[in-house]
């Protein structure tokens, strides 16, 4: 989106909307978003290593004790390697925390050692027929492999329940303070959760009081607030009883652990994930979500070779826009990426601002009579925006993901859309789900945040593939921005 001119006046609302904290920051503070500094985020109950070597002594024990089954070294290895990529692959050595159970994990453990064993019995009998073992030693060697699996999983699990009891963690209650009041108190008595209730995150009055004779935690009500309970009680958990990507971005900022929890069947997690019967399941930072390196090389993948081939046209565009506004061909301006880091966006200058105010504060020059023929033809073709490719390839830009805005307005409309801070959980992008379903330049902000939003929070590879085909596809048919 191309923003040089036409003012916005800054909007006049309060610092909390519809009930939820406010992550802007107050009035009379600078117009720049402002997180708190960056925590190294909380580890999570118990660690994979244990793990990982339950799954090598569960192959191991089964070769050991069935002398029937003769393996290698060179079938042994793979054996080993093969069990600990498909557990992996299904997510067996992520910890659970307090929430883990062996008999939820059963029906995945079993079905990818029985892959895992099987495919090792036909390269053993391809490889060497005399050494082949049969069905009943497959048979026991898959049966001891999974009773090891299932001890060992048993001792994990309760080590780690063990230590959750005895240093129960601090945590914030996100939620309508009734229901977060009755919440918090289900789990002030089972510390074997371990998690330890000692603030409330919601409204003061919601009409829903918590139950009579029960203790009432502290309710929070702004950024501040949150700070400083945070910062004194070392809290390392979010318990969320609604949806607010503002308030996870801002807890996940802080390190700490978020959990959704629903009483209403929307969320699909095993048996055994639960709080006292609240289905239960933690939200993954962005920054732990598998495919960041993909991404990372479907940009480099595209913007090399696209800037390579687009060098004969950005070459042109230089010069048809030297020959008809003059010097200075590119324009710079600050804008706010991932975690809210300022970066310097390129792109062809299509107009020159009366002066730097205008610049950062100015919404859009659409139809602006100081525009030239060729800054109209660069924005409504959308090449003004070729520059960019230069930031996608510094890392600054992904080529998919929410448009990035300037510093001054990503603090107006932090003020006055639920949301629009969670837009900065990813890197911003050349293009987005927004804009192709047609949320370019003036249009609605609150749109745009849905829409950023609902492609973070669902996001793949291949739907950054979707996206970058239909704004191809969308190119044929140029509107500027």
């Amino acid at each position: 989106m191309n923003t040089e001119s036409t003012s916005v006046p800054p909007p006049p609302g309060p610092l909390s909307t519809a009930g939820r904290p406010s992550v802007a920051p107050p009035r009379g503070s600078s117009d720049r978003l402002a997180l708190p500094p960056r925590r190294r985020a909380a580890p999570a109950r118990g660690a994979a290593a244990p793990l990982i070597a339950v799954d090598c002594l569960a192959v191991l024990g089964a070769v050991a004790l069935l002398p029937a089954v003769h393996l290698g070294p060179l079938l042994l290895v793979p054996l080993v390697a093969g069990v600990l990529l498909l557990d992996a692959r299904a997510g067996q050595h992520r910890p659970g925390g307090t929430l883990g159970s062996v008999l939820d994990e059963l029906p995945a453990l079993a079905g990818r050692a029985a892959v895992a064993w099987c495919a090792t019995a036909a390269a053993v009998a391809a490889a060497d027929p005399a050494r082949a073992f049969g069905p009943a030693a497959l048979a026991a060697a898959y049966a001891v492999h999974l009773a090891v699996a299932a001890v060992g999983r048993v001792v994990v699990h309760a080590r780690i329940r063990r230590l959750a009891a005895a240093r129960p963690r601090s945590a914030l209650v996100v939620g309508p303070s009734g229901e977060a009041q009755r919440f918090a108190a289900s789990l002030g008595g089972r510390p074997a959760y371990g998690i330890r209730p000692v603030g409330v995150v919601g409204l003061r009055q919601d009409g829903v009081p918590p139950d009579a004779g029960l203790p009432a935690l502290p309710v929070l009500g702004t950024a501040e607030e949150i700070h400083r309970a945070v910062i004194q009680n070392s809290v390392r958990e979010a318990v969320f009883l609604a949806d607010d990507p503002a308030l996870v971005t801002l807890f996940q900022h802080y390190g700490c652990a978020t959990w959704r929890v629903d009483d209403a069947g929307t969320l699909d997690t095993p048996m055994g994930a639960h709080l006292w019967g609240h289905a239960c399941r933690r939200m993954t930072p962005l920054g732990e979500r598998r495919g960041r390196i993909a991404k990372r090389l479907l940009d480099l993948a595209v913007t090399a070779p696209a800037l390579l081939a687009a060098a004969p046209v950005l070459l042109a565009c230089a010069l048809a826009v030297r020959l008809s506004d003059g010097p200075g061909v590119l324009f710079r301006q600050e804008r706010v990426g991932q975690h809210n880091q300022p970066f310097t966006l390129l792109k062809f200058r299509t107009l020159r601002p009366a002066d730097e105010t205008e610049a950062a504060t100015k919404w859009s020059v659409a139809n602006d009579s100081r525009m030239s023929a060729v800054g109209n033809f660069l924005r409504r073709s959308s090449l003004d925006e070729l520059p960019q490719l230069w930031n996608v390839l510094r890392g600054d830009m992904s080529l998919v993901g929410p448009r990035p805005e300037r510093p001054y307005f990503v603090a107006q409309f932090s003020r006055i859309h639920a949301g629009y801070a969670a837009r900065h959980r990813m890197p911003v992008g050349l293009t987005g789900l927004a804009q192709v379903h047609g949320l370019r330049g003036d249009t609605s902000i609150e749109d745009r945040c849905r829409f950023d939003n609902h492609y973070i929070d669902h996001w793949s590879l291949w739907q950054d593939v979707c996206i970058l085909l239909r704004t191809a596809a969308g190119l044929v048919r140029p509107t500027g921005s």
